[in-house]
């Protein structure tokens, strides 16, 4: 489905797809029909949202695993949040093939491949012309082929007639027969290990609490001996896990940079550490925000919630906070250290400190929040922006108090 523009509708795509979900399930489940809404992903490729390989020992039948897997897929089910949840195990099906009588067909003067033609146009079709409509970017294809109910009854496909040889007509069903068998199943392999995927999406909640409860689950309700459950494959489990521990790691690696550089500039180990008080302080404002943010604003679409998460894209705008922030620690501390050389008391000087400079803290942080403002609306980097926007706003009001208060407590017996 393609939307229009996003200017000339009043919701996101996402809030549009939780907004139909339970109408298009209610049809789905009267036509006894397996359903999925897929959304463009925002982050790289996945087989779904939640994906739970089911992978067991060689001396396990495949039904057996298909088994554990339905275990699972209904565990899944039952789960807060889950959707769409099908799993890659195949039924058995039945295919009709039609077996030529070459003999019959060589007395009446057809051939295989006529017979194989006519069968292909009757049921799969044949392209005769294209319609352009205004409305349509594409132009419409026309298919000449028979009626659903016409082409799926061997008895009315016996009765497709084709010209001979002489130019008479001969009907299908007297150069052969239709013969029907079960299909094989198609058994899906990792790694040389057979496995069913089981998959699910998420609507209205995150997929680390999905995830988190399920593994509890199967902790307390294990599956069989010889069955393999595993979260970290084919889904966004794996991608997060990675990607906060890599975004995790690169945190600590310029906490570590700007230390070193403070310890370089100041030329002291103690003073950088207080200068970087303001970092944790972002703590304080990003996650009572976030949850502040959905509690003030969080709405009910179509019977799910829509809240704005914790992403990725924030957990860099909480990086980017530790460079931004550290900037106010730094002129506040600069400024009493001048003023005390210059012989005022050290408690006038942060006194002082706090008069002066907080009027350009001030600005510079709200230049900062109104420049992150826009990109609120952006479905992507919506978590970036209002992690500065938070984590700013608490950091610089703390930092006013915390930065100047802890310096007196450390230097004011060193204070002459």
């Amino acid at each position: 489905m393609n939307l229009l523009h996003r200017t000339a509708r009043s919701q996101s795509s996402h809030a549009l797809a939780l907004r139909i979900r339970n109408k298009l399930d209610e049809i789905a489940r009267r036509h006894h029909a397996n359903l999925k809404l897929i959304e463009v992903p925002p982050g790289p490729p996945v087989l779904s949202t939640l994906v739970a390989e089911v992978s067991g020992a060689p001396y396990l039948s495949w039904n057996e695993l298909i088994q554990a897997a339905a275990t699972v897929e209904q565990a899944m089910a039952q789960e807060e949040g889950v959707v769409d949840v099908d799993t890659s195990a195949e039924s058995r099906q039945r295919e009709r093939y039609f077996r030529v009588d070459r003999n019959k067909a060589a007395l009446n003067g057809i051939s295989t491949e006529d017979i194989a033609q006519t069968l292909r146009m009757a049921l799969s079709g044949t392209e005769v012309g294209t319609v352009h409509i205004p409305s349509e970017q594409n132009e419409l294809a026309l298919l000449f082929r028979l009626p659903r109910e016409e082409r799926s009854d061997t008895a009315l496909l016996k009765r497709i007639t084709l010209k001979g040889r002489d130019g008479q007509m001969v009907q299908l069903g007297e150069l052969g027969r239709f013969e029907e068998q079960t299909t094989d199943l198609t058994i899906h392999h990792k790694n040389h290990e057979r496995v069913v995927y089981v998959t699910g999406e998420m609507a209205g909640r995150g997929p680390a609490y999905a995830v988190l409860n399920l593994q509890k689950h199967f902790k307390e309700n294990p599956l069989p001996a010889g069955v393999n459950l595993n979260w970290s494959g084919e889904g966004e489990w794996k991608i997060t896990l990675d990607v906060f521990r890599d975004l995790g790691i690169a945190f600590g690696v310029a906490l570590l940079m700007i230390y070193i550089l403070l310890v370089y500039e100041t030329g002291s180990y103690q003073l950088p550490g207080i200068i970087m008080l303001s970092i944790p302080l972002t703590l304080i404002g990003i996650m009572p925000g976030f949850w502040l943010l959905n509690l003030l604003t969080g709405k009910t679409i179509g019977g799910y919630a829509n809240p704005i998460f914790f992403t990725a894209t924030a957990m860099i705008g909480m990086i980017a906070l530790g460079g931004i922030v550290v900037r106010n620690g730094i002129i506040l501390i600069e400024f009493i250290k001048n003023r005390a050389a210059e012989g005022l008391a050290l408690h006038e000087a942060v006194y002082e400190a706090g008069a002066v400079r907080m009027r350009p803290i001030l600005l510079t942080a709200g230049t900062t929040l109104l420049g992150a403002w826009p990109i609120t609306m952006d479905p992507i980097f919506s978590g970036l922006a209002w992690a500065l926007i938070f984590g700013l706003f608490m950091s610089t009001a703390f930092t006013l108090i915390v930065i100047p208060l802890t310096y007196c407590l450390v230097y004011a017996k060193k204070a002459p």
